[in-house]
């Protein structure tokens, strides 16, 4: 089939089946700044200022992930930055940094938000399946992971930036380097006639900078109005539901890929919303009890309920099967690549001077060494508790969706790739591996897990990488100057992810008692004196509440709760107050056998001062008379202390009442489900191939599967939006097309001329105004949690925008808004002027 017999154009439709003609874009493009241009590139001064930039909003990222399973790109907000920075400083007397050298600081300062999302997605899997969070293991997994991912990406530049050209629309990495051409063309030589052009382009995009920043810091941090109005249909079509996230971000983001994948996204996340998940609850209403994998009865379970419990498994499917079909499609591109690559060791392609200065990598010699010394590491790293197979899973799997990562960042852009599905899918494989040369011990989930995370980020960081090369295409940068710097920013954030994970795990972490006392709010009505004579004396000195007194206890029965009690067990004061409810944490005939173990440690942080004794580790890796997970036990084997970690743990209160931040890291529950899931032969595997039917089904009628399957694993209110903005640029192209100095252009040409146009530098600014302020309260979140809960408490009482019985239809208000000024800008009504006449 071809472009033809649809009617749509190649870099509308980038996974079309067959072959793809030659690109006029990719043979006559020219940069911003010409190869033949030598100005400063790679100075010390942006490369410190990006590292440390990038380690910065790794750290608020890392944050982000463990508490929403999501980020978002730091490209874009590192080099507003950037030239925001450079800029004083110029003002104060030092030289101003070049376009090359605000893109050296981007480079370098992308790194940590992708090594981030990988770490944060993985590593606290390890908690749940009972093993301890390790520093050199997280530190490793990110260091291995993330240089792995750009060495691994390197070779398929020429495949996938230079060849796809006008093919690949890379949304981030276009919308960053319109960024810097907008506040940064000054510094070029030999650009005069297009810098009044280009601060045109400048107020375009800080103006949709300055609207997405307010718009997203009045919506998520002052709770202005509800950031995912939905609508949850009832009766006859229950369990269906549509929403949309309002975020400028995504709006942007659609805007910039267009109609085509934009749609094919949209309908992935129909099918799971108004398709399977009415289905799931349709069919499975009638059941009395829970059917596997989920843990309650789909009775009781709303849509996304559904969708945690059956349908990311549908997903995870869809992603794998429709990753592989794509890889295997891209494979002729990928080998040209890297044949090309490759063709400086074996002497072919002239080396030196002689190569334009923007098509210079690093040494092939260089990147395979590195590929192999990080192998060597990974085998001999004995924290991962890796072996020769596991290595050799990386490097496939490693290969594999580092080439998918960068070739769907491309299509689709960094906010939508669902770095998750590809380490499920790798998860699913190499568990399916160990399963079949029957390696299903508890010591092979910590091996199957170091697989995954250590793909995983290599993954998020090519992605990442072929951003910062998509963007230094366009402005002309040195490759191999933007090889360095992410090379050197990846290392630095990677070596601080771990602490800060750690430090987060131990600042939330709680040692469980086998009682504990929750505290009852005083609704209840104080008991008679005759009913309170009637109830036996609370006797159990060895675990005393809080507050001395003389309690009873109060039973509560299942049929007969009353006075907002839930069944179970309450201490009742003197007075007949209802005060605590008694927890019965795990029970009390648990035993260890101490002659197993052999760790030994303390308690730690607050806690620690009440109890200062040493107790034996024991790690219960199943959920049979108790919880899985540490414990601390006694020489006699008694357990003493659950220990409930900071991340993905359930006590948000100490045994004397101080709360404590939990994370609840969504997506590593997910991979820690997948290995039990796999290893202990319990993994639905029927929603799995059902997944993997669908990407095949859609292949056959021509429809590209993957991105189709994201819309599937996604949330369709992330879709939603990206849709929405497809749909604009759908409708101002087509107007764009009707004008006079447009219908002589032949479609490469008239995709060059939109790339350029108003509408997509305003959704330039709205992604990178959105991913700050998104950033920003991230890393804020920590700091001013108590403001934080004031305006939400205060948001919920009095603004009807954002709580209330019309919330929902209110909040689409302020994005219509929104959505209007994108077309009116697009149009050319708005912020036009005179578009740059600049190449590509």
């Amino acid at each position: 089939m071809s472009s033809e017999t649809v009617g749509i154009t190649q870099a509308e439709y980038p996974d079309i089946v067959g072959t793809k003609p030659e690109q006029p874009r990719a043979a006559t493009f020219r940069p911003f700044v010409a190869p033949e241009v030598v100005i400063p590139e790679l100075t010390p001064l942006p490369l410190i200022v990006g590292t440390i930039l990038g380690m910065i909003f790794g750290a608020s990222s890392l944050y982000l992930v463990l508490k929403v399973g999501l980020t978002v790109s730091a490209s874009i907000p590192v080099a507003v930055i950037s030239i925001t920075l450079f800029g004083i400083l110029a003002k104060l007397g030092l030289r101003k940094a070049t376009i090359l050298e605000n893109n050296i600081v981007q480079t370098a300062g992308s790194a940590g938000e992708s090594i981030a999302f990988g770490v944060g997605v993985t590593m606290p899997a390890i908690l749940i399946l009972g093993f301890d969070l390790e520093l050199m293991r997280v530190m490793l997994v990110a260091v291995l992971g993330g240089l792995l991912g750009i060495l691994m990406m390197i070779p398929l530049r020429r495949a996938l930036i230079v060849q796809q050209h006008g093919i690949l629309k890379y949304p981030e990495g276009t919308a960053c380097a319109e960024v810097l051409k907008a506040g940064a063309a000054d510094t070029v030589p030999n650009r005069e006639g297009e810098r009044a052009a280009n601060r045109i382009g400048a107020a375009t995009i800080f103006t949709g900078f300055g609207i997405g920043l307010g718009y997203k810091t009045l919506m998520a941090a002052f709770k202005g109005w509800k950031d995912t109005p939905e609508k949850v249909f009832g009766a006859p079509f229950k369990g269906g539901s549509i929403g949309a996230e309002i975020s400028p971000e995504l709006l942007g983001v659609g805007y910039i890929i267009g109609p085509r994948i934009a749609s094919i996204m949209l309908a992935g996340g129909a099918l799971a919303y108004l398709v399977l998940i009415p289905a799931i609850k349709l069919f499975g209403e009638a059941a009395a009890g829970p059917i596997p994998p989920g843990t309650v009865p789909i009775s009781e379970m709303g849509p996304n309920e559904i969708r945690g419990a059956y349908i990311l498994y549908i997903g995870a499917g869809a992603v794998a099967a429709g990753g592989i079909i794509s890889l295997v499609r891209s494979l002729p591109t990928i080998w040209h690549g890297l044949r090309a690559g490759l063709s400086d060791l074996r002497g072919s392609q002239p080396a030196g001077d002689s190569v334009p200065r923007t098509d210079q990598d690093l040494s092939m010699k260089f990147v395979l060494g590195g590929i192999i010394l990080l192998i060597m590491a990974i085998m001999l790293a004995r924290p991962l508790h890796m072996n020769l197979l596991g290595a050799i899973l990386i490097i496939a799997f490693g290969f594999l969706f580092v080439t998918v990562s960068s070739r769907l960042t491309g299509e689709i852009g960094s906010s939508s790739n669902p770095i998750s599905g590809m380490t499920v899918a790798t998860l699913l494989l190499t568990c399916l591996i160990f399963l079949l040369i029957g390696w299903t011990g508890p010591e092979y989930y910590v091996t199957a897990l170091s697989v995954g995370a250590i793909v995983c980020i290599a993954a998020s960081n090519g992605g990442t990488t072929s951003q910062d090369l998509k963007t230094g295409f366009l402005v002309g940068a040195t490759p191999k100057y933007q090889q360095i710097a992410i090379l050197i920013g990846a290392l630095a954030s990677a070596l601080i992810l771990g602490p800060i994970l750690l430090r987060l795990n131990d600042n939330g972490t709680v040692y469980v008692p086998r009682v504990t006392f929750e505290p009852v709010a005083n609704s209840a009505a104080p008991l008679s004196t005759e009913t309170l004579a009637t109830l036996p004396l609370y006797a159990d000195s060895m675990n005393a509440p809080p507050v001395p007194d003389e309690y009873r206890l109060l039973s509560v029965k299942p049929n007969a709760a009353e006075g907002g009690l839930t069944p179970g067990e309450y201490l009742v004061d003197r007075s007949g107050r209802i005060r605590y409810k008694v927890q019965q944490n795990f029970p009390s005939e648990l035993r260890a056998n101490v002659a197993e173990l052999r760790e030994r440690e303390r308690l730690t942080g607050a806690q620690a001062r009440t109890d200062g004794n040493e107790y034996f580790v024991w790690h219960k890796l199943d959920a049979t008379r108790g919880p899985a997970g540490k414990y601390l036990v006694d020489a006699q084997g008694v357990p003493v202390y659950y220990v409930d970690p900071g991340i993905n743990g359930t006590h948000k209160v100490r045994p004397d009442g101080t709360p404590v931040t939990k994370f609840d890291a969504p997506k590593a529950t997910l991979m820690s489900y997948i290995i039990k899931g796999v290893l202990d032969r319990q993994l639905p595997w029927g929603l799995v191939l059902l997944g993997v039917m669908i990407a095949v089904v859609l292949e056959l009628a021509g429809v590209p599967s993957l991105a189709f399957a994201v819309g599937v694993y996604l949330p369709i209110s992330t879709s939603m939006p990206i849709f929405i903005g497809g749909a604009i640029r759908w409708l101002v192209d087509r107007a764009m097309r009707r004008r006079e100095e447009f219908k002589r252009l032949n479609d490469e040409e008239f995709a060059a001329e939109a790339d350029r146009s108003p509408g997509v530098l305003l959704a330039s600014g709205y992604i990178a105004g959105g991913a700050v302020a998104g950033i920003v309260i991230a890393f804020m979140a920590g700091l001013l949690e108590q403001q934080t809960k004031a305006i939400t408490n205060w948001a919920k009482a009095h603004n009807p925008f954002f709580e209330g019985a019309y919330a929902d239809l209110l909040a689409l208000i302020p994005f219509a808004l929104l959505v209007l000024f994108l077309y009116v800008v697009g149009r050319g009504w708005l912020l036009a002027g005179r578009r740059p006449d600049a190449a590509g």
